[in-house]
């Protein structure tokens, strides 16, 4: 057993602190994802019910000893996971959405990175979204037809 300082524990605890307090901010199905034990699951569940300050405070410091007895490694490389796969999906969110905005101003070369990027893509469809979204906005109405064109956008995109 190696001799740690008493700030350095300290460190290492609020560390595994605060990797507890990243697990309370995941959805029940990702943390169903990672692989952790019963005991600490259960802390979870319970401090995502607790409403005092004091209380929810003293849970996540149960949380932390728990922590302290497993490893915590794999549950770190997952949650890094995770936000990597959120990245990606705003990332992907933020193309579609230029991509959008790029047919909607009438770049042609939109469509040919398009039909590049995606061969299965229905141009006419594309094409018959933009002209019913371009009309709409010159009327003033709701954007549903641009909302299509996302969507479509968005289900193109993830088909490659």
């Amino acid at each position: 057993m190696e001799n740690k300082s008493k700030s350095e524990r300290k460190r290492e605890m609020a560390s595994l602190q605060e990797l507890g307090e990243r697990l309370l901010e995941l959805s029940n199905e990702q943390v169903r994802e990672i692989a952790i034990p019963g005991e600490l699951e259960e802390a979870l569940v319970l401090a995502r019910t607790l409403k005092s300050h004091g209380a929810r405070r003293r849970q996540m410091q149960h949380i932390g000893v728990l922590m302290r007895k497993i490893d915590s490694e794999p549950i770190r490389t997952a949650i890094e996971e995770i936000d990597r796969g959120q990245k990606r999906k705003a990332h992907e969110f933020h193309q579609i959405e230029k991509m959008r905005d790029s047919l909607l101003e009438g770049s042609d070369a939109v469509f040919e990175e398009i039909t590049g990027r995606f061969p299965d893509a229905d141009i006419q469809k594309i094409r018959q979204l933009v002209r019913s979204s371009r009309k709409e906005e010159k009327e003033g109405r709701p954007p549903k037809q641009s909302r299509l064109l996302f969507k479509y956008l968005r289900e193109i995109y993830g088909k490659r």
